[in-house]
């Protein structure tokens, strides 16, 4: 079922990128002509804020975001162990409270109306919420994982 999901997520990534290429062409296209459509640059807008969302979720599956461990492959191995479950935790932490006020940011934005679209500006920020819990339920995820693993490396050395 997570295979599907993560299929589903990198195809609506395809579609937003090739969506916002098209708008972005046109755009320039139609300027180059004399005849500017005036929504292209709201609606690449909208498009762009959709696919970063969409990337934070794919990068978050796939554990793709950058990260620095010089100082964090130092440690030995218990003390690696429990950094990164303290790293997971605060990611959880940091994930709830983007969902929490890019919830407050899309019921402040549903009155307002976008310039050019006829949609409501509530629909930029909305990918906030879903990116923000994904990437915090992912961070649980992979805190119990590595938790996980180091009680099973601790039940092996008491075994031995």
């Amino acid at each position: 079922m997570l295979r599907v999901f993560d299929l589903g997520l990198r195809v609506l990534a395809c579609l937003l990128l090739m969506s916002l290429l098209l708008c972005v062409m046109a755009g320039i296209v139609t300027r180059a002509l004399g005849e500017p459509l005036i929504w292209t640059d709201e609606g690449s807008r909208f498009l762009m804020a959709w696919l970063a969302g969409t990337g934070w979720m794919i990068a978050a599956r796939s554990r793709a975001h950058v990260r620095i461990r010089f100082f964090h492959n130092l440690l030995p191995p218990r003390a690696w162990e429990a950094s990164e479950v303290v790293i997971q935790l605060a990611t959880v932490v940091f994930g709830l409270t983007v969902a929490w006020f890019g919830i407050e940011l899309v019921l402040r934005n549903t009155t307002i109306d976008a310039t050019s679209l006829p949609l409501s500006m509530a629909w930029l920020y909305f990918p906030l919420v879903p990116a923000a819990l994904l990437v915090a339920a992912q961070a649980a995820a992979n805190a119990v994982i590595y938790r996980k693993k180091s009680i099973e490396k601790d039940a092996e050395v008491a075994l031995k």
